[in-house]
């Protein structure tokens, strides 16, 4: 059976309420399962949409990292676009006046530290604030539901912030729908929310197995490989270490111009052969006035990658092998304006950059606990929907 998203489900089911005054917080990456955007099909099925609500990147997902986004008019449908990630991350009572439902559809990259999670928990709040019914179009976690492969760490609140708003895992192995509902119930907002669930797919099945084109989530998740490496990879961004943005191959290749390439390349290739295919690769950028020398890689078996150990693994590598080259660096963005702090907010852990002094075999046992997140699949499990 093809998958069908919740977008589908909702337009198939033709519910009464279509045709009372609708929110609806998306991007151009929510599509149904023939690739048409989200908010045009429904309007073409006779949604009454009234207002969209836009996460980070925008409406067309092509804002860059972090950046600040402006409300405007959608070119698809003419509707006013409320930005979620410029003045305010959640609508205000004015925004909100009017409208009698909220609907909730943007695709999600598996990980944590993803701010479009964090929209939906602001929305989902804000439906509860004003007393509006909530319903969230769910579309599968692309990197599976197998809650053996989640990943921690889990989320020290101390330094909680838009890229971890509350604890969960760094790899949830969670759909939105899930998420959705395990917040909505632990933080006691008690919206009137509703899941509409996806068919057509079992809990392990990762993008992969969906049969579909891979949309582009964000500016930096080109396709699928750059998905499964994301959660691994984006620590690099508190570093001097670029992961290429800004070319064809962001959050899939690491690179820097004091790089010691051939024992880079001895240590990964001897430490990672069962997990990557890595290859030489120089980068050029706008930005570079030569090109960067690095290693791209591409996930050998997607469905049992530990993204998260082995992205810390491959920068602790760096950081050992160039000491009087590698940095830490702040990475501003408009949740975090300074940019300070940044790897213990990815990572939820206070101080993490300490973490990094330590000896490597002693690195390993303490990341090795964190990573153990035994806890979260009896916490999530009355929340799931898929089996």
């Amino acid at each position: 059976m093809a998958i069908r998203f919740g977008v589908d489900q909702i337009i198939a089911s033709n519910p009464s309420w279509k045709t009372a005054s609708i929110g609806f917080l998306t991007n151009d990456a929510a599509r149904t399962h023939d690739q048409i955007h989200s908010r045009v099909a429904l309007k073409n099925a006779g949604f009454n949409l009234q207002i969209l609500f836009s996460p980070e990147h925008g409406i067309d997902t092509k804002g860059a990292d972090g950046a600040k986004m402006k409300d405007g008019i959608d070119p698809l449908t003419q509707l006013p676009i409320v930005s979620l990630y410029g003045d305010q991350f959640a609508p205000t009572e004015k925004d909100l006046a009017g409208i009698d439902i909220l609907l909730f559809d943007i695709p999600d990259a598996g990980t944590r530290f993803y701010t479009y999670l964090w929209s939906m928990t602001y929305f989902i709040q804000a439906a509860a604030s004003y007393n509006k019914p909530i319903y969230i179009l769910d579309r599968p976690n692309p990197l599976g539901g197998n809650l053996a492969m989640c990943e921690g760490p889990s989320l020290d609140e101390t330094v909680a912030s838009f890229i971890g708003r509350f604890n969960i895992p760094i790899k949830h192995q969670c759909s939105f729908g899930e998420l959705a509902k395990f917040f909505n119930a632990s933080k006691n907002w008690n919206a009137r929310l509703e899941v509409i669930s996806c068919t057509g797919l079992t809990r392990e099945d990762l993008f992969s197995a969906w049969k579909l084109h891979w949309i582009p989530t964000s500016p930096a998740i080109q396709n699928f490989n750059a998905c499964l490496l994301y959660p691994g990879f984006c620590f690099f961004e508190a570093t001097n270490v670029s992961i290429g943005r800004g070319t064809s191959f962001s959050f899939e290749w690491f690179g820097a111009h004091w790089l010691n390439m051939d024992a880079i390349v001895a240590v990964c290739k001897n430490m990672f052969n069962q997990d990557l295919e890595m290859e030489i690769l120089s980068l050029s950028f706008k930005s570079e006035k030569e090109w960067l020398p690095g290693i791209h890689c591409k996930v050998k078996d997607p469905e049992n990658y530990d993204a998260v150990l082995n992205g810390l693994l491959i920068l602790k590598i760096i950081k050992d092998l160039h000491p009087q080259h590698f940095e830490w660096a702040p990475y501003p963005t408009l949740a975090n304006p300074t940019g300070n702090n940044h790897l213990s907010l990815l990572l939820g852990v206070p101080n993490a950059e300490a973490i990094f002094d330590l000896p490597l075999q002693v690195w390993l046992q303490k990341i090795q606990i964190l990573l153990k997140v035994d806890y979260w699949k009896k916490e999530i499990a009355p929340y799931l929907i898929y089996q």
